[in-house]
């Protein structure tokens, strides 16, 4: 088997090797996995998999530094924030075992027609089968946990493709559960490019496709999955805030940055497009422009960084020619716009980028925040529902009735009042609709997802 070496977005230094797969060897975990499925002799039992989860909470429990260097090593996230990372994927174990006693069905009314009579019926879960998981790498150890932890939770074996930049979290994920008693088959991780990537997810043998990343790689593969699978996609938001003029500028600032810079822009609900009314834009600005200046940027691993790397040098080539372009078409640079380094680009807020920018019209996934003036608060939710996409939103302001005028009206399937857009527990439903998704995400409503409904009818003469 071939080996790739997993480098450190800040520094390129190697962090660590792992096998990568052919197709072949895709093929062969693919066919584990539903051998694993259908053989019902030895199936997982409800409580021996809340058993096997149980220990995966405490063996996580156990490894929490060595598990946040894993992380932030891989991937770039500051360690204070990987750190949070990983307590959030132990807790996200613990509501998959506490979602278990609440996996349920109900009575479905019979004997109230003629053609009933003599009925009962009942509703109960069963696994949909094999789940293939692609992911991304903006959390690599968290976005494993909300699409492996669900499957075995529920009776599904999975099979998990991480990105190719931060494929050790999730083959450590896999370790863990099978240190913790999960037998072989259950949960595979494999690492290959992307031609392995879509015959996983396009095979007949898989019942459930659950796929983190690019709008345009998410969209081709629902196109080309097997009839009757199962689909749920999580893309990107563009994500735009709204302020009204009686906001508290002082208490949103703090919300605003953490939701624009935090893990660098790499989140697929941060901070983007704040449209800011004419009255206060300005005290705003300047603000957050203070706010962003001010953040510790560099080596992911130093504890006092805040904003570290970008996923890689592209990415900061990338970024720094969508805010030269946003220049050039009129945006004014408040606070930062160069890069710091091949792998650092330095937290970035722009005033009045122009409506048909790159970084007003496309997901910048970088440490970039966009500030624009308006007038009416019709004319901002208007500019915020332009973009073919519905993800998280906010909105602040202290009058009930605008809150709820754009809670109603901004094309969201999560719209925050006074808070930023990137706030998330993992017990809530998460996830975009229109070009930003399919389904729902969550440890709850993941599981859900991937079950069937199984309707059981009893006719007896004695009912």
């Amino acid at each position: 088997m071939s080996t790739i070496e997993v480098t450190s977005p800040y520094d390129d230094s190697v962090v660590g090797t792992v096998p990568f797969s052919t197709n072949e060897e895709v093929q062969a975990a693919i066919d584990l996995a539903h051998e694993t499925f259908l053989d019902h002799e030895n199936h997982l039992p409800k409580y021996k998999r809340v058993a096997i989860l149980e220990k995966v909470a405490e063996i996580m429990s156990s490894q929490v530094e060595e598990l946040t260097k894993l992380c932030a090593s891989e991937g770039g996230k500051p360690w204070i924030d990987s750190e949070v990372e990983v307590y959030r994927a132990i807790n996200g174990v613990k509501l998959a075992i506490e979602a278990l006693g609440s996996l349920e069905g109900k009575e479905v009314a019979m004997g109230h027609t003629a053609s009933s009579a003599n009925r009962m019926a009942y509703t109960f879960k069963e696994p949909i089968g094999v789940v293939a998981a692609i992911s991304a790498f903006n959390h690599p150890f968290n976005l494993a946990i909300h699409q492996v932890i669900p499957a075995i939770a529920v009776g599904c074996p999975v099979v998990i493709k991480p990105a190719t930049q931060t494929p050790m979290s999730a083959i450590r994920l896999v370790e863990i559960l099978e240190e913790a008693g999960l037998p072989k088959g259950w949960a595979q991780a494999v690492v290959c490019d992307r031609t392995g990537g879509e015959l996983l997810a396009t095979s007949p043998k898989v019942s459930f496709l659950t796929f983190i990343g690019s709008g345009a790689v998410g969209w081709y593969l629902n196109s080309k999955v097997n009839n009757g699978t199962r689909v749920a996609l999580e893309h990107g938001g563009v994500a735009p805030v709204i302020v009204e003029p009686d906001a508290d500028i002082d208490a949103m600032i703090p919300d605003l940055g953490k939701g624009g810079f935090y893990h660098a822009g790499q989140v697929c609900v941060s901070v983007q497009r704040v449209y800011v009314h004419e009255s206060i834009v300005d005290e705003v600005a300047s603000k957050l422009s203070d706010y962003a200046s001010k953040l510790v940027v560099g080596n992911q691993l130093d504890p006092k960084t805040e904003v570290g790397p970008l996923i890689n040098n592209n990415e900061v080539n990338r970024v720094e020619e969508w805010v030269n372009e946003a220049v050039e078409k009129g945006a004014k640079v408040l606070t930062g716009g160069k890069r710091i380094s091949n792998s650092c680009y330095e937290p970035t807020v722009l005033l009045n980028p122009a409506d048909d920018a790159l970084v007003s019209t496309k997901e910048v996934f970088g440490p970039v925040v966009c500030v624009y003036s308006y007038s009416d608060m019709e004319e901002a939710i208007d500019r915020a529902n332009s973009l073919e996409v519905s993800f998280q939103a906010a909105v602040f302001t202290k009058n009930l009735d605008k809150a709820l005028r754009a809670v109603k009206r901004i094309n969201g399937t999560t719209v925050m009042v006074n808070d930023h857009t990137a706030f998330r527990v993992d017990w809530m439903p998460f996830g975009g609709a229109k070009a930003s998704g399919l389904g729902v995400g969550g440890i709850h409503d993941s599981m859900e997802e991937m079950t069937n409904e199984k309707l059981l009818v009893i006719k007896s003469p004695v009912l």
